[in-house]
C-alpha cells in the first residue's frame, strides 16, 4: 500500500507540475533565452563531439533525483557530498556549458531563469544538434537546495533487469513505452568498461559470457576491456553511430549488440520487446515516443525546487 501510495503522489505531482510548466513561460520577462542555451550548446558541441551526450544523460539524471530541479549541477559543501560526486555520477561531464548558458542568461535576463529550465533546454538542443528531432520544451521549473550523493543509488543502473527497471520508472510516474523510448537515449555517448564488465567476464559460474550478447561483438568488447584491464578510460561507444541521434541503437540491440544488461532487459518482456522492434524498424515512430516521453520526464517533481539560482553550481 505505501508503494502505491507513494506512486500516486509522484504522479500526482508530476500532473500538477505539468499543469503549472509553459512552453511560454519567457515569453515576455527572456524572449531571448531559447536562442542563448541553443548558441552555448552549439559552441561547446563544435569543440567537443561528447557534449550532446552528456548534456542528455546529466538531464535524466537530475529528473531522477528529486525532480528536475537542477541539484545535480550543485557542488559538495563541507561534509555534503552533491550528486554530481555520488558514484553513478562521477562520469557526467561538460558542466561548463550550463554554467556558460547561464552566466550568458543572466546577463540579459538577471534573476529570472532556473538553472533548471536551462537544463531542459540544453538537454533538447543537444539532441537536434545532434541530427534528433525538436521540441516545445515547457518552462518555469524552480531550483532545488538539496543534492545528496547518497540519493544516486536510486538511479538506474546498467545491470538492472526488466523488474526493477519497471519499478524505477513506474515510481516517477513513467510508463514502460517511457522506459524503452528513453532507453533510447543510449544512442549517444560512450561507456567505461565498469558498466559492462558483468557481461564480459565472469558472467555467471558456468559462462564467462553474457550468451545474449553476439560472439563477435562479446570478443571484440573483451579485447577493448579485459579483465586485468588498468587503461583509465577504456569503454566502448554506446552505439555504432554514437554522435548521431538514430535508432541505431534499437537495431543492434535486436542483433546482440548492445552494451548494458538495461538494455538486453528490454528485450525479456513482450511489452518492451515489441516496443523496441517498432523503434528499430521506424526512426519516425521512435522520435515521436522520445519526444513525448522527455517532456513526460522533464516535468517530474517532487516540488523541491525553491528559487532561481544566479549561480548553478552554488546555493545562496
Amino acid at each position: 500500500m505505501a508503494a502505491i501510495a507513494t506512486v500516486m503522489l509522484i504522479t500526482m505531482s508530476l500532473a500538477s507540475l505539468m499543469s503549472a510548466l509553459n512552453v511560454n513561460y519567457y515569453e515576455n520577462t527572456c524572449p531571448h533565452l531559447e536562442s542563448i542555451v541553443a548558441s552555448a550548446v552549439h559552441k561547446a558541441t563544435i569543440n567537443d563531439k561528447t557534449v550532446p551526450a552528456a548534456l542528455l544523460r546529466m538531464h535524466f539524471h537530475d529528473c531522477f533525483i528529486r525532480g528536475c530541479d537542477a541539484s545535480v549541477l550543485l557542488e559538495s559543501k563541507g561534509k555534503n557530498k552533491a550528486e554530481k560526486d555520488g558514484p553513478p555520477n562521477i562520469s557526467l561531464h561538460a558542466f561548463y556549458v550550463i554554467d556558460k548558458a547561464k552566466k550568458a542568461v543572466e546577463a540579459v535576463c538577471p534573476g529570472i531563469v532556473s538553472c533548471a529550465d536551462i537544463l531542459a533546454l540544453a538537454a533538447r538542443d543537444a539532441v537536434t544538434l545532434s541530427g534528433g528531432p525538436t521540441w516545445d520544451v515547457p518552462k518555469g521549473r524552480k531550483d532545488g537546495r538539496i543534492s545528496k550523493a547518497t540519493e544516486t543509488r536510486q538511479l538506474p543502473a546498467p545491470t538492472f533487469n526488466i523488474s526493477q527497471l519497471q519499478q524505477s520508472f513506474s515510481q516517477r510516474g513513467l510508463s514502460l513505452e517511457d522506459l524503452v523510448a528513453l532507453s533510447g537515449g543510449h544512442t549517444l555517448g560512450f561507456s567505461h568498461c565498469s558498466s559492462f564488465q558483468n557481461r564480459i567476464h565472469k558472467f555467471s559460474p558456468k559462462q564467462d559470457i553474457d550468451p545474449s550478447l553476439n560472439p563477435s561483438f562479446a570478443r571484440s568488447l573483451q579485447s577493448i576491456c579485459p579483465s586485468n584491464n588498468k587503461v583509465k578510460n577504456a569503454g566502448a561507444p554506446l552505439d555504432s553511430s554514437s554522435t548521431l541521434f538514430d535508432n541505431a541503437y534499437y537495431k543492434l540491440l535486436l542483433q546482440g549488440k548492445s552494451i548494458f544488461s538495461s538494455d538486453q532487459a528490454l528485450l525479456t518482456h513482450p511489452t518492451t520487446k515489441a516496443l523496441v522492434s517498432k523503434f528499430a524498424h521506424s526512426q519516425e515512430e521512435f522520435e515521436r515516443a522520445f519526444v513525448k516521453s522527455m517532456i513526460k520526464m522533464s516535468s517530474i517533481t517532487n516540488n523541491g525546487g525553491q528559487e532561481i539560482r544566479l549561480n548553478c553550481k552554488f546555493v545562496r
